[in-house]
């Protein structure tokens, strides 16, 4: 075996895990093994969010400098006892005309340290379970608000947006967390029957534009986004992916998608720092271990 090959244990299951060397983030010096004990450490508050939901890969086997792709398929190499749903392509249930896909599912630890070790730094999830497997896509048992600054903004003018969002909705019922990049992202918990998630999210954007021209924006159209805040509300299709809470991102520094608190993103608000809401690997971890899971709120049953 290569001295960049160990065979580990995780919690019962054997791996063999490579490169860990590897430097992943060239600004940083942030390695593939870092990545490895990074994600082996977040486990137990981020499986609860993705333990039932079908995962894709964005892989970087070359580090976050080089080329990258998505991966939906399960690799044919994958361990018999990774957990595996297929869902219709194009999220229809009722016509299998463009085939299956079957995808991954972040059920354990031990599975996702093995997709850590692909170079799998990135793992983006729908806002619906697979449950029972059947008749997939689920309806939406989440509902995201994906807070996008436009030229000009940045996370201080998504905070003000999410300030809004939070009294229109009801803070208590509702988490944050950044998006690891540049924005903001809301989640709701949906009590079953809520109607179309998609639909109810694009209303919500419509009249957050309405009451705030001047700084939100709901169409997709770049040339309509400077100095204004996306709300992007698409990302509730069924057939979209939200990056996962506590993922990695891709960035020069190994930042994650990470929850904060409403005392957080008032501050930021007021502040005026977009650095008040930038956290990196290390940054998570502590406060994971000062606070728990802040995005807790939305495993709550209703």
């Amino acid at each position: 075996m290569s001295p960049e090959a160990v065979e580990v244990e995780v919690d019962g299951r054997q791996l063999k895990l490579s490169n860990l060397s590897k430097v992943l983030y060239p600004e940083s010096g942030f390695t593939k093994g870092d990545v490895l004990d990074y994600y082996a450490r977040v486990a137990a508050v981020m499986l609860p969010h993705v333990a039932d939901r079908p995962v894709t890969f964005k892989r970087f086997p070359n580090g976050v400098d080089g080329t990258s792709f998505f991966e939906k398929h399960v690799p044919a190499h994958a361990p018999a006892w990774v957990k595996t749903a297929t869902v219709p392509r194009g999220g229809n249930s009722r016509s299998a005309r463009e085939g299956d896909i079957t995808y991954a599912v972040l059920a354990d630890r031990p599975t996702l340290v093995w997709a850590a070790n692909l170079a799998s730094l990135e793992f983006h999830v729908p806002q619906w379970k697979v449950g029972d497997g059947k008749d997939l896509p689920k309806p939406a048992d989440l509902m995201v608000f994906d807070l996008d600054p436009g030229p000009g903004t940045t996370v201080v003018e998504c905070c003000k947006v999410a300030s809004w969002l939070g009294t229109e909705l009801g803070r208590d019922a509702m988490a944050a967390k950044t998006s690891g990049s540049k924005g903001l992202q809301l989640y709701l918990r949906l009590v079953p029957d809520s109607g179309d998630s998609n639909e109810l999210a694009h209303e919500l954007a419509r009249k957050l534009e309405r009451d705030h021209p001047e700084a939100v924006v709901s169409k997709m159209k770049k040339e309509l986004r400077t100095g204004k805040v996306l709300i992007d509300w698409s990302q509730n299709s069924p057939v979209k992916t939200t990056i996962a809470v506590y993922s990695l991102r891709a960035r020069p520094q190994p930042t994650a998608s990470t929850p904060v608190t409403w005392d957080e993103v008032d501050a930021c608000a007021r502040r005026g720092h977009p650095e008040d809401l930038e956290f990196l690997a290390v940054d998570v971890l502590r406060r994971v271990d000062e606070h728990g899971d802040l995005f807790d709120v939305v495993l709550s049953d209703l």
